[in-house]
């Protein structure tokens, strides 16, 4: 069986026929039509079509942006892409191709992915943190998300900390714009790449920045692990997949902040999936209202 999957976010979004054993059979990556909600649906609805007159489609999977009513298949509430706030999804696509529908929020979704084929896999808890323009959360246990009352939970991003809003000053975009400060370049002329060149060459102002970075970062997940006492903390985003690099001032930034029969007895983890993690948290998500995945 064939699914269609799509991960929506604020510039792009990600698609993808899957089957059921999470073997992908198609791929691609579209621009987010820039009307917004309307168009988003429009663009959707347009691919299906055309992917069901290759293959016939078993369902419809869909990680997207924004806080999600998962039982309903609305986004509640989207702050970064306009006239996306209320959006039904689940109603909409199967009134149109009479399949099954999920829909999910995109971190949920990326730790859902990493919970059934990467570094989620054999345990039974864990929390995963999503580091990249802003920071996201999700926490999972025995396979499942915790949604929250209102459907917010793991909006980690909002957490205060002693140096501010955790999205403020422990996102990718806080590190880079720090070390372009420190380095006295144009903020746009700084990504994470160039950041972390900088960082591994052991330039001073660079370091001074990710040192920071690091700190602020471990105050957050100390706050995480008090709350939840996960096994594991899985590490995820573009700047995340430098684990040689992060992993040893963050496991002893941790280690200074909390006694060691606190610390996730699984320790940290980085990551496997990268970019696909939302497509197949998605599908996970389908395939799990009816029956288990293998």
């Amino acid at each position: 069986m064939i699914y269609s999957c799509f991960d929506v976010g604020g510039t792009a979004i990600k698609v993808g026929l899957i089957d059921e054993k999470g073997s992908f059979q198609q791929r691609d990556l579209i621009p987010t039509p820039a009307e917004g909600g309307p168009g988003i649906v429009d663009s959707l609805c347009r691919i299906v079509r055309q992917q069901q007159e290759k293959v016939p489609l078993a369902g419809i999977a869909i990680s997207t942006a924004g806080i999600v009513n998962e039982e309903a298949g609305i986004v509640e509430y989207a702050l970064s892409i306009p006239g996306y706030t209320g959006t039904p999804w689940k109603e909409r696509l199967e009134s149109e191709f009479h399949l099954p529908v999920s829909v999910e929020n995109d971190t949920n979704c990326a730790a859902l992915g990493e919970y059934w084929l990467g570094a989620g896999q054999g345990v039974s808890s864990f929390f995963a943190v999503t580091v990249g323009t802003s920071i996201g959360g999700a926490a999972v246990k025995d396979g499942k998300v915790l949604h929250g009352a209102t459907h917010a939970a793991g909006e980690i991003a909002y957490m205060r900390l002693p140096a501010g809003q955790f999205h403020d000053v422990a996102s990718a975009a806080f590190l880079c714009r720090e070390i372009a400060k420190e380095k006295s370049v144009p903020e746009q002329d700084m990504d994470g790449y160039r950041a972390f060149q900088l960082i591994e060459r052991g330039d001073e102002p660079a370091l001074r920045s990710f040192h920071t970075f690091c700190q602020n970062l471990a105050d957050g997940l100390t706050n995480i692990i008090s709350l939840f006492n996960p096994e594991r903390i899985v590490l995820g985003g573009g700047i995340m997949s430098r684990e040689a690099v992060l992993r040893p001032p963050l496991e002893r930034a941790l280690s200074e902040r909390l006694p060691e029969r606190m610390l996730p007895p699984k320790g940290l983890a980085f990551a496997k999936l990268q970019n696909d993690a939302g497509l197949l948290g998605a599908l996970y998500v389908l395939k799990n209202k009816r029956i288990p995945l293998g």
